[in-house]
């Protein structure tokens, strides 16, 4: 079990993070959203002692996470850390990267080991390929291959698919969280993506403004937002009389005590996102068609 207790941190005078308490057993995906510098990697750094904290403590099982004043190679065995850097050799292929800390006396177990893990990121046509000739998205992916290698029972997770195009996101994602959890392998995603945690992650936690202002799942967080900045994760949302509402919770009707204006149609896909004008704000609900500029149009809220 991973214990984070009571923990605080900040950069010279600057205080980064206060007083954060939370516990994730083994096998569990934990997701951390929040804006641009609200301490999402910050938290995954001083997890992997790469920084010593100003107070309190982490622990995985009964092991105390110390930072570099205690350790003067940072990290430990039992965990991997894949940053938005890479870390990679990159005039050593694709298996050589991944197969890198494997133990070269076993050839046969560790080809089979690697071959494996190239299979779960996607990359079986790039096996023999140096990474110095791959696109980011796919270095990012033998990272995350060659975390996995020695098999880690924790794993931090740095914005790990923000390299990859659409063509390949959705299918690593569920190779990659799928992989884990049949490993039982604990999980840490810092993310802004919706994607990485819908679906995947068994909690979420939402740093802001230095604090944990909500931990819960993926469906009562969307489920119940507490604040727009909760709803401003999942999608396009309205406030409505002091409630929150995604704007695939209106629906136009031929009549009801809600009328808009027309502003802009926006095409998304499945349906129309139409932006409208209600009370002097901008509003949006989903359509299935686009709508004309200036049209008046009555909504109705669907819970």
């Amino acid at each position: 079990m991973l214990k984070v207790k009571n923990i605080s941190f900040g950069y010279s005078s600057s205080s980064i993070l206060e007083k954060l308490n939370f516990k994730l057993k083994r096998g569990e995906n934990l997701a951390i959203i929040g804006e641009s510098g609200s301490g999402k990697s910050t938290l995954l750094k001083l997890i992997y002692g790469e920084y010593d904290l100003n107070k309190g403590e982490i622990f995985w099982k009964d092991t105390k996470i110390l930072g570099p004043k205690f350790n003067l190679v940072i990290g430990y065995d039992f965990m991997k850390y894949v940053t938005q850097e890479f870390d990679l050799m990159p005039y050593t292929t694709v298996e050589e990267n991944i197969g890198k800390h494997l133990s070269r006396f076993f050839p046969e177990e560790k080809q089979k080991r690697t071959d494996e893990l190239i299979k779960v990121v996607e990359l079986q046509a790039f096996a023999k390929r140096k990474v110095k000739n791959l696109s980011g998205g796919q270095k990012q992916r033998v990272a995350i291959a060659r975390a996995l290698a020695k098999e880690p029972e924790i794993l931090l997770l740095d914005e790990p698919f923000s390299h990859i195009d659409n063509f390949k996101k959705q299918s690593l994602r569920r190779n990659v969280f799928n992989y884990l959890k049949q490993n039982n392998i604990t999980c840490l995603v810092a993310t802004h993506d919706k994607h990485d945690v819908l679906g995947f992650s068994d909690e979420m936690i939402v740093l802001h403004h230095k604090k944990i202002i909500a931990k819960d799942t993926p469906e009562n967080l969307y489920t119940h937002p507490k604040s727009p900045l909760i709803a401003s994760f999942f999608g396009e949302f309205n406030t409505i009389n002091g409630k929150l509402y995604y704007s695939n919770q209106l629906k136009i009707v031929a009549d009801s005590d809600y009328k808009a204006v027309v502003k802009q149609s926006y095409f998304n896909g499945k349906n129309w996102l139409i932006e409208t004008l209600f009370n002097g704000e901008s509003l949006f609900i989903e359509h299935p068609n686009s709508i004309f500029e200036n049209v008046e149009i009555y909504f109705e809220i669907q819970k």
